[in-house]
């Protein structure tokens, strides 16, 4: 019997919602929020809290040169949260970025597994033995010996998305451990963004550094990180290289993405024509604040 293939364009949103003193607001239901669509009022089809649907995780870690004095704490906290986190319907996966992406564990529900790659990590500044320049940058960007050659944090995010989360379906959020530097990148932050919204995935950054590294004089990764979470549904949290304010980071991640809801709609303009869609989800109560993505890409689905 032949099946009768519905191409019914489904939107499904993923969001937390918070009080005006920053908790987490749980027992939500369909009547206490509305969505907005290019700013049309869209009909839920369904509104459910989703505290165990299966997650999709992809941690993204920095080892350029600026990351050597954190990226143990950052090893040993990391494995942590993924030992808290990943059930076994659970997936994660880990990347490290510098000057490559390495795909150090492909998807797995195995924490140890992922420790393990995690504890592997190594800063790589290239130094020396890497000086062929960065790999298919068309070779405008060569750097000296001896100079940085660059941290690809906006390739490691657009690769991430595009060849490891797009095929995934449901809860999929990505973790970017990093000062937010880019360096050298071929996808610019506007395409890492892109890619991450139209495979649905949250991402959260913990802009984490070593202020030292830095002269003093701070760093400039806060902004582009700052867009690149709101603009996905996540969010930043600064925590410089504090150990606890680590922890807590990973802590409010872990809660939030165990606090989600989802509502899914079909929305009132039907046309497939790759345009933007800007989102917007309001709840009811007092000082509300929802964190959702801001919008998403109306494409065919791909068969």
């Amino acid at each position: 019997m032949a099946t009768l293939k519905l191409n019914v364009n489904l939107v499904d949103l993923f969001f937390t919602v918070k009080d005006k003193a920053g908790n987490l607001v749980p027992h939500l239901n369909k009547d206490d929020c509305t969505v907005s669509e290019d700013k049309q009022p869209q009909t839920l089809k369904s509104f459910v809290a989703e505290t165990h649907q299966p997650l999709t995780l992809g941690i993204l870690l920095d080892t350029s040169g600026s990351q050597q004095r954190v990226l143990p704490l950052e090893q040993e906290v990391g494995s942590q949260f993924l030992e808290r986190v990943i059930k076994q319907k659970d997936e994660a996966f880990l990347l490290s970025f510098d000057v490559n992406v390495d795909l150090l564990q492909d998807y797995t529900n195995s924490p140890r597994q992922l420790a393990r790659a995690m504890s592997k990590a190594e800063i790589n500044t290239a130094g020396g033995n890497g000086a062929a320049g960065i790999p298919g940058a068309g070779g405008g960007t060569i750097p000296t010996i001896g100079a940085p050659k660059g941290t690809l944090l906006y390739d490691a995010v657009y690769l991430a998305a595009t060849q490891k989360m797009n095929q995934e379906t449901g809860r999929k959020a990505m973790i970017l451990l990093t000062d937010g530097e880019d360096e050298g990148s071929r996808a610019k932050i506007t395409e890492a963004i892109a890619a991450a919204q139209k495979a649905n995935v949250i991402i959260y950054t913990i802009l984490i550094a070593d202020r030292g590294f830095y002269g003093g004089f701070g760093y400039s990764g806060y902004s582009a990180m700052k867009k690149m979470t709101e603009e996905t549904g996540g969010r930043l949290i600064d925590v410089g290289n504090n150990g606890k304010k680590l922890e807590a980071a990973f802590q409010q991640i872990e809660d939030e993405l165990r606090t989600q809801y989802v509502a899914t709609y079909s929305p009132s303009n039907t046309k497939l024509d790759g345009s933007f869609r800007k989102l917007s989800v309001e709840c009811r109560g007092d000082g509300m604040k929802v964190q959702v993505r801001k919008g998403y890409f109306a494409t065919a689905p791909q068969n």
